[in-house]
């Protein structure tokens, strides 16, 4: 059974009743893009202060309405750690978005001088690690990435945080469709999808809580109309929704910078599959960041709108559609004075 410590900060990342209805604003070079749009300037040239103005204006703008908040500690941390409210539950990622891309795949790291302990020291409520996967890897490249799962599982229960682990399907450096940021496949493949989530559901790796990709592309979504079409995607949730309840692990859905209304409908695949929220980000704020800044009072009139909006019905469609969390903590085995401080431990 989950410990209590990390119970208590899953407990943190969903609302008062049971929902994880997040927002994700740790993306690095999707922001630094946005921002690069907006002021017509590359990416690579996009100020520090830029990257920080934006985190800061997503905080202000949606952390009220968001059961938790995912932040990075180069940009999201001191853009707004200040501002962010009591209730708000914080994740912070600990993954370098800067990974080896080799022609067996990706390598992935963590942030230089970061770990486990300095996000439990700083009071955050669960690490967030993005392991970028594929099972038809080579098999120096598979065990990098089950290693360093591994070791981060291992150090979360030390330190007795949830761990959350997104996990990605990307394409190999000579596919025609290749790219260093996420941008869903028009083809994914669903089996790699799915058989990502069934090693990394194993217990060794420690995994408290899933943050997922849909495993057909959200474009390509039949309505969930009972129709063969629908029913034959649903099979392919319901097989990811049953990996993860064998494991007794929640998971959530990103939305991977899908349009709210196909967003909305992976969410009702998930839901009817056994999915507890969502963890996103692009599909909620992108717009107003590259459409509007570097005006603030635009940028956040922007946020308040529009992305208020896709917020709210992110939530109404999860409190309708969803069951929500619930922590599993038994103490019928205390029968005296000292027997839990004894026994945990």
């Amino acid at each position: 059974m989950t410990s209590i410590g990390k119970q208590r900060g899953l407990a943190r990342l969903a609302d008062r009743d049971g929902y994880f209805t997040m927002v994700a604003l740790d993306q690095r070079p999707p922001l630094t893009q946005a921002i690069g749009k907006a002021r017509g300037v590359a990416p690579e040239d996009v100020a520090f202060s830029d990257m920080l103005a934006a985190k800061r204006l997503l905080v202000e703008a949606l952390s009220n309405e968001a059961s938790s908040m995912l932040l990075d500690p180069n940009f999201a941390v001191p853009a707004a750690i200040d501002i962010l409210p009591a209730r708000t539950g914080m994740i912070v990622t600990l993954e370098e978005h800067r990974f080896a891309d080799t022609p067996g795949g990706r390598k992935s790291r963590s942030i230089d001088n970061w770990s486990v302990e300095k996000i439990r020291r700083m009071g955050g409520d669960a690490v967030k690690v993005l392991a970028w996967y594929r099972p038809d890897a080579t098999e120096d490249v598979l065990q990098h990435q089950k290693d360093y799962v591994r070791t981060i599982g291992e150090d979360c229960r030390r330190h007795d945080i949830p761990y959350v682990l997104e996990l990605l399907v990307y394409p190999f450096p000579d596919s025609a469709q290749h790219t260093t940021d996420y941008v869903e496949s028009a083809d994914k493949r669903a089996d790699l999808v799915i058989e990502s989530v069934r090693e990394f559901a194993k217990p060794e790796y420690g995994v408290d809580l899933f943050k997922l990709e849909t495993p057909l592309p959200a474009a390509s979504l039949p309505p969930v109309d009972g129709s063969a079409e629908s029913r034959a995607a649903a099979a392919q949730f319901e097989t990811v929704g049953k990996i993860c309840a064998d494991a007794g692990i929640p998971w959530v859905l990103l939305s991977g910078g899908a349009a709210p209304e196909q967003f909305e409908r992976v969410l009702s695949y998930s839901y009817a599959a056994g999915a507890q929220g969502f963890l996103a980000g692009r599909t909620i704020w992108l717009d107003a960041i590259q459409n509007h800044f570097p005006d603030r009072q635009a940028v956040f009139d922007a946020l308040n709108d529009s992305g208020m909006d896709i917020l709210k019905s992110l939530r109404r469609l999860t409190k309708a559609e969803a069951r929500p969390w619930e922590p599993q903590i038994d103490f019928s085995h205390i029968g005296r004075e000292g027997a839990f401080s004894c026994a945990y431990a």
